[in-house]
């Protein structure tokens, strides 16, 4: 008896599915790839030719295509659209319309030193030595499969000379790539503490203050669209001064050593559903690393072993409005004092909280939740004609947000003894902003915002995504 209800239930389910309306994809055509290998297009697709496709779905999917298709940075525009087969009922061609991006940029190289706009125009009174100069070529497309070749040389502030290659895929499913750099640098000025939440600097005219030796590897799989494992090894040989390292700052490198020298190794899981990666307006995204500095090998100049993860929530209310949640935390197993160098927390790299632009607050732990409501307030076009000579620069889409901000961040540090009065305590930041998009991944940000003292300002934020 129980035999003949399940048939019937899994008959009545098969019944069910087949009686709903389905399509099967016939075939994908892609126009506008003048470089980019068709395979790497196909490669980032949810959808294969001879897939069927619920009709419910297929928009979505469709949507889904044409979002994985742009995040890749290899085209600026895409329209994705569909026909009936003409030859067969519930079958359809898809066809995938592209504008492909500039992939070249062997252009001048341009940086500021400090970690913002706002530190060096006001701390650092606009100070022109403290720009970086030289010359940055960049290929994001170098030989048709999406792989990033660059090399750089810069002089100025600092003087790096760097070597990169990443290529996505090295196996014929596409799942498996890799990723490696090497890069020396020299800076005669040197961040060598943090007093009262500012960095504090050294400069030596006559030789350089800090050497950087740094070269990685990574392998990277990809089983799915959305996920992704990263196994990566670096070695870093960093040195500094005798008088930085005796003298200003022992704990630089701890027990005064003027040199540092480890092995690391990294694992990172990421999912990620954005549907724009510079400035997503809907998903979800994912990232958790354990990273071992000090593997025993060379020598036994760091020992580090530190979690670090980033969860962001995007939510479109409306055709206009959004909202933004990210959240972001870093726990330190090994729980002695790390090397000022590598002790660092809020206000490096997208560590930020706003109204605290100025300062950096260092320590063993970290945890802070930026939230952001945005409505469009513009979305557009500029059409600048054959004054422009490259046909793919003579139109620039842009879109206009105004953005609520409102931040909050704590950082432990057992190890401060008082000298800084951000750490172990809550902070607070909020604010109001205007964020321009302009193509697809090129973002600037303008914000006045609070910190906890109240104290003010207008600050400013770019992204060029290059």
């Amino acid at each position: 008896m129980r035999l003949v209800l399940s048939l019937c239930f899994w008959f009545f389910v098969a019944g069910a599915i087949a009686q709903e309306a389905y399509v099967v994809v016939d075939s994908i055509a892609i126009n506008g790839n003048k470089r980019t290998n068709i395979q790497v297009i196909l490669r980032e697709l949810p959808f294969q030719i001879g897939d069927t496709i619920l009709r419910k779905n297929l928009k979505d999917r469709l949507a889904w295509g044409k979002q994985q298709v742009l995040n890749t940075g290899m085209f600026r525009e895409g329209i994705i659209s569909y026909t009936p087969s003409a030859s067969k009922p519930d079958h359809i061609c898809i066809a995938l319309d592209l504008a492909e991006s500039w992939y070249i940029y062997p252009t001048p190289y341009f940086e500021l030193a400090d970690r913002n706009f706002n530190v060096w125009w006001v701390d650092q009174n606009r100070s022109l030595d403290r720009i970086i100069y030289g010359m940055d070529f960049v290929h994001r497309n170098f030989s048709g499969n999406r792989d990033r070749f660059q090399v750089k040389f810069t002089n100025g502030y600092t003087r790096n000379y760097a070597l990169g290659y990443k290529l996505p895929f090295i196996n014929r499913k596409k799942t498996l790539g890799i990723d490696a750099a090497v890069s020396f640098a020299q800076n005669r000025e040197i961040n060598y503490a943090t007093t009262q939440n500012r960095q504090q600097f050294f400069k030596n005219e006559d030789q350089f203050a800090y050497h950087r030796f740094r070269s990685r590897l990574s392998m990277v799989y990809r089983p799915k669209l959305r996920e992704q494992h990263e196994a990566r090894l670096s070695y870093e040989d960093n040195k500094i001064m005798d008088q930085i390292a005796k003298d200003l700052n022992p704990d630089f490198f701890l027990e005064g050593r003027s040199r540092q020298r480890y092995f690391s190794l990294a694992y990172t899981y990421t999912y990620d559903s954005r549907d724009c990666r510079p400035y997503p307006l809907e998903g979800q995204y994912f990232s958790a690393s354990f990273e071992k500095d000090g593997l025993g090998i060379v020598s036994n100049d760091r020992s580090a072993l530190t979690f670090s993860s980033r969860y962001a929530q995007f939510l479109p209310l409306g055709n206009r409005w959004n909202f933004s949640f990210i959240g972001r935390a870093k726990f330190s197993f090994i729980r002695s004092q790390q090397p000022y160098n590598d002790n660092r927390a809020i206000g490096y790299s997208d560590n930020d909280l706003v109204g605290y632009e100025y300062y950096v607050i260092d320590g063993l732990d970290m945890g802070i939740i930026n939230t952001s409501f945005r409505v469009k307030i513009a979305d557009n076009r500029l059409c600048f004609g054959k004054i422009i000579p490259v046909e793919r620069m003579r139109e620039l889409p842009f879109k206009v947000y105004l953005a609520v901000n409102n931040d909050f961040g704590y950082v432990n540090h057992p190890f401060d003894f008082g000298a800084n009065s951000f750490t172990n305590r809550m902070l607070w930041g909020k604010g109001i902003g205007l964020d321009a998009v302009f193509f697809f991944d090129k973002v600037f940000k303008i914000e006045y915002s609070f910190n906890h003292l109240w104290e003010s300002g207008i600050f400013f934020h770019f992204n060029m995504n290059i």
